[in-house]
Order: structure tokens, then C-alpha cells, then sequence
């Protein structure tokens, strides 16, 4: 959809106040919680009762974001966030682009019939689903979506708030501006966000310095201990199950960025997380250049993403996963060891 005709949808929306309801998807990241927070701010602004929805809790490390104590997390208190969900004559889907992707929240959306908004940077959108998008696969992140649409109002409504969970929001989705930045209207908006954030090095500090005594034990047992090089590929794998990670007491959020160092060995072009939940296996992919971990994950592990970051799971056990994964790897040898 394009972007004007997504704006005069949006605009009949919200001229009158409603109950909206924002959702995220499930393991939400600071892209997900930025982008919730601050077009969550800019709707009450205008006079919308809105509520924040979320299937899991989100890392700790977040939890200091401007509005992030009144996210509904359907784990610790599902009545309040079916009744916000029903009560809805609006839902904003942020940052997914399928209901699958919302977790548990994903049956109580469903059983609506109001109209339902996506602003997202993900590939094949369902868009089926929506009265409008915003799916824009070119931006850095759907909290840069969310910059845009604020502007689109006024710069007014970048307050100190909103722009300081935006900032989280584009700051971790490009790993501290390391990647997926496709053009340079970026950086202007991230300039215009830092102008009026609360001090970017403390941002930075709060989202990155605050480890755990055991998350950063864990970080460095998963690379000496549970990292295997694949030379043949180009690839590593870290592979933790359950027993690793109750071993450093594992917290949500505790293995974020932990796939990102392999690809700071310059003969590693794909990197793979694959970790052992309660109920499935889950994997993260992470690849240099154009090699696309979204086909991969997509084709082989009912996931995706982007095409340097995506996701993927699977319900077998660990072992089995992790032979699953080595086992499409021949697929891939010639793409992966082609120089750029």
C-alpha cells in the first residue's frame, strides 16, 4: 500500500478518539517496545484510550524505557489483555507482519473484527489482515516507520519520550548503527531524535552496559565452550540447551547479540543461535553481505525476517535441530563461500 494512500487510512482512523489496542510480536525486542511506546504516547495525545499488549515479557534491560510498566503481558495477566483486545474498535500491529507471530496473543486478535493497522519492515506481509500498512522492507526498523509517522503530524510530537524509545528502537535493531542501514534518511532522523532524547551515551549505557555478572558469563561459555566453526560454510554455529542456560540462571533478554560475534571473524559470513526453550527449539540467523538468512530460515524452519537477521523453530529436540541445521548447509556452500 502505498505511503499517501496508508496516511488517508491512518487519518480517518484516528480523527475521533477510540479504544486502540498496540501489539507486538512475541519475544519483543527494543524495536518492538520503542515503536509501541511512542505511537502509543502520540495516540493518547489525541485523545485515544490505548493499550499496549505483549505476549511475553520483554529483557531487562528495557524495562527503564519512558511507559514500559504499563505494557499488558498476557503471561503474567491474560483477563486484562483478552478484555483490552475485545474492547478494541482498533489494532495496531507493530513491527509483524502475520498474527502468527504474536504468540499467544494470536487467537484473542483472531476473534476481532475491528479494523487492524500494520507499520512493519518485514518481507511478504499478509495483506489480507489489514485495513492499511506501512510495510516498508528499506528502512532500518519499524521504530524509523513510527519517526516518520510523528513528523508526519509535526515535530512537535517528537517529545523528549517518544524520541528516546525511538532512538532505543533504531539503536538496537541496526546493532548500534552497524547494520541494515539502507539510506542515509537514517541518520537525519536518528540526528532529530538525539536532539530531543535523553543523552544518547546514557541511552547507549542503559541498553548495553547493564549486563549481569551471569549473562556475561553465559556470553563468554557460549563462544568458548558451544561455538562450532564450520569452515566448509563460512558459518558458526552456538547451540545452548536448557541445561546451559539454567546453568547461568538465564533471564529473558540474556542471549541478545550473543549471534553477532561469530560474524566478527572474517572468514564467518553466517551465523546461527540455536536455543532450547520450554516447548521448542527456537534459531537465530545473522549473515554478512547479501546472503539471505530470511530464505533460509523461511524454506527450511518456518521463519524469516530480512535478509542479514532473521528467525526460525522447530519442535524436535535439541540434537535433532541442531542436525537439521547442519544438514542444509550443503544447500547453501556455494552462496556462502562466494567472496562479495
Amino acid at each position: 500500500m502505498q505511503t499517501d494512500l496508508f496516511f488517508e487510512r491512518f487519518d480517518a482512523l484516528i480523527q475521533s478518539p477510540k479504544r486502540i489496542v498496540l501489539a507486538c510480536h512475541v519475544n519483543p525486542d527494543g524495536d518492538a517496545i520503542g515503536s509501541v511506546l511512542a505511537l502509543s504516547e502520540f495516540l493518547q495525545g489525541r485523545g485515544h484510550e490505548v493499550k499496549m499488549v505483549v505476549a511475553n515479557d520483554f529483557p531487562e534491560f528495557l524495562h527503564w524505557m519512558p511507559g514500559a510498566d504499563a505494557f499488558l503481558v498476557f503471561e503474567q495477566d491474560a483477563e486484562s489483555c483478552k478484555k483490552a483486545i475485545a474492547a478494541a474498535e482498533c489494532i495496531m500491529m507493530l513491527d509483524f507482519n502475520n498474527l502468527s507471530r504474536s504468540g499467544i496473543l494470536h487467537n484473542e486478535i483472531g476473534k476481532t473484527r475491528c479494523p487492524r493497522v500494520l507499520i512493519d519492515h518485514h518481507r511478504d506481509p499478509d495483506e489480507s489482515q489489514f485495513y492499511c500498512m506501512w510495510s516498508d522492507t528499506c528502512v532500518s526498523s519499524t521504530s524509523e516507520l513510527v519517526t516518520e509517522i510523528l513528523l508526519h503530524y509535526g515535530k512537535s510530537n517528537l517529545t523528549e519520550r517518544c524520541s528516546t524509545n525511538l532512538l532505543v528502537g533504531i539503536m538496537t535493531d541496526t546493532g548500534s548503527f552497524a547494520h541494515s542501514i539502507y539510506h542515509p534518511r537514517t541518520f537525519e532522523l536518528v540526528s532529530l531524535l538525539v536532539e530531543k532524547s535523553m543523552p544518547f551515551g546514557y541511552i547507549h549505557q542503559l541498553v548495553y552496559d547493564t549486563m549481569s555478572e551471569n549473562r556475561l558469563r553465559l556470553l563468554g561459555f557460549a563462544i568458548n565452550d558451544r561455538m562450532e566453526v564450520l569452515d566448509a560454510y563460512s558459518t558458526a554455529i552456538i547451540a545452548l540447551n536448557k541445561s546451559d542456560l539454567e546453568r547461568f540462571d538465564y533471564q529473558v533478554g540474556d542471549t541478545e547479540g550473543v549471534v553477532n560475534f561469530p560474524l566478527s571473524m572474517k572468514k564467518i559470513k553466517m551465523s546461527v543461535l540455536v536455543t532450547e526453550r520450554q516447548d521448542q527449539i527456537r534459531l537465530s540467523f545473522r549473515s554478512k553481505g547479501n546472503f539471505s538468512v530470511h530464505e533460509l530460515a523461511n524454506k527450511h524452519f518456518k521463519g524469516g525476517g530480512h535478509t542479514n537477521a532473521a528467525g526460525g523453530t522447530l519442535t524436535c529436540s535439541f540434537e535433532e535441530a541442531v542436525e537439521k541445521l547442519k544438514s542444509v548447509l550443503p544447500e547453501y556452500q556455494e552462496m556462502l563461500n562466494m567472496t562479495e
